[in-house]
């Protein structure tokens, strides 16, 4: 797959304690005795989704924002949803919300969390991703709480940390400045949503870079998308929700004409389906019609936004996103391709769903088999 080499058919993947050991082919005699067999003929194997920003505890409210313009959704979802939500139902949202990306094949989710609202709601949140099986990035949504922020910064492994603030266009410069520097004091990636006005004035005030993760930009202009570029600040868009709440026209085209690597969100479900394969496909299709770009995306270039970039935009680069020896072992096995004999990458973007997804591995553990979940977190 992209950013691992070309598509090798007939390949084995050695995972060996959650880690990808060896790609390549007649593996088995490699394998430790004991070791379980998946028979992947037939089927295609790419590294696991990565959704770079979602409000993963709004997976309670599903459907329910239609038709929802974004001051309803501050008033219904951030304020009276919001508002009412218990650490147990933090939990419950938080795994259902984990189970629906599991299923679409997204095995890391970074979780802009509004639902840690309190040390007891952030150890909910903490505990349904733990046992769900997904890999997740917790985004603390509530940066007053210090000492909060400071407990999720210490976390390693599978569920770890980061800040997620208002940012400078909603908030006020100096607070968004002040919690910038608090989280990367902390060494956490740190992000906001931003129509994109902002961008100008973080550069030059030398705030941009890698560990800021800036959510949306549907207003940036082509110049200040080089700035981002340059400055490798981390860009994800949520293509079906910008245009479902009015957000603006996406941003991937212009960030990819600047060289930027944007990647990709489910970002709500009250109005979206709960996968990437929707706003990849969308974005497929609008850059298509687009006339001004000076680049019109290959189908598997998106299938790179949703992994290698996806990983990178999150901060987990060195960890996951390609099949390769040294990443972890966060698999897909996807089904309905297994007649060609070329250029899966872009038919899996083009053409798959979420039903395709048959088997899904994190960490070498198998948690979709065969089209079944096999997690089934108990009640907090």
């Amino acid at each position: 797959m992209p950013g691992s080499g070309p598509e090798l058919p007939g390949t084995d993947v050695l995972c060996t304690d959650g880690v990808i050991t060896a790609v390549g082919p007649g593996l088995a005699a490699l394998a430790a005795p004991g070791c379980e067999v998946l028979d992947a003929t037939g089927l295609t194997v790419t590294a696991g989704f990565v959704d770079a920003h979602r409000h993963v505890w709004q997976a309670a409210l599903r459907g329910t924002g239609a038709d929802m313009p974004m001051s309803r959704y501050f008033a219904e979802i951030l304020g009276t949803a919001l508002a009412a939500l218990s650490p147990a139902g933090a939990f419950e949202a938080t795994a259902l919300g984990a189970a629906l990306a599991l299923n679409a094949g997204i095995t890391t989710v970074f979780d802009y969390s509004n639902a840690t609202r309190s040390p007891e709601h952030t150890d909910a949140v903490v505990d349904a991703f733990d046992a769900s099986g997904i890999r997740a990035v917790v985004g603390h949504g509530a940066p007053p709480a210090t000492a909060d922020v400071r407990r999720l910064a210490g976390r390693t492994g599978r569920v770890t940390g980061a800040l997620a603030i208002l940012g400078p266009e909603y908030d006020d410069w100096d607070t968004a400045l002040a919690q910038l520097a608090f989280g990367r004091d902390l060494g956490l990636m740190v992000s906001a949503h931003v129509g994109g006005g902002c961008v100008r004035r973080l550069h030059d005030a030398g705030l941009l870079g890698p560990d800021l993760q800036l959510v949306h930009l549907n207003a940036v202009t082509a110049d200040d998308a080089k700035l981002l570029a340059a400055s490798g600040t981390a860009v994800v868009v949520t293509p079906t929700v910008e245009a479902v709440m009015g957000h603006g026209a996406s941003a991937y085209g212009r960030l990819t004409d600047a060289g930027a690597r944007p990647a990709f969100g489910a970002d709500v479900v009250i109005n979206n389906p709960p996968d990437l394969f929707e706003p990849l496909r969308d974005t497929l299709r609008t850059a298509r019609l687009r006339t001004r770009s000076a680049s019109v995306p290959a189908a598997a270039d998106l299938l790179r936004a949703a992994t290698i970039d996806g990983a990178r935009a999150v901060g987990l680069g060195d960890v996951i996103g390609t099949v390769e020896a040294g990443k972890r072992a966060d698999l897909l096995l996807l089904d309905g391709l297994g007649h060609l004999r070329g250029d899966r990458a872009g038919a899996v973007v083009s053409c798959l769903t979420a039903a395709d997804v048959r088997t899904v591995l994190v960490d070498g553990h198998v948690v979709k088999r065969d089209g079944q979940l096999l997690t089934r977190p108990a009640s907090s």
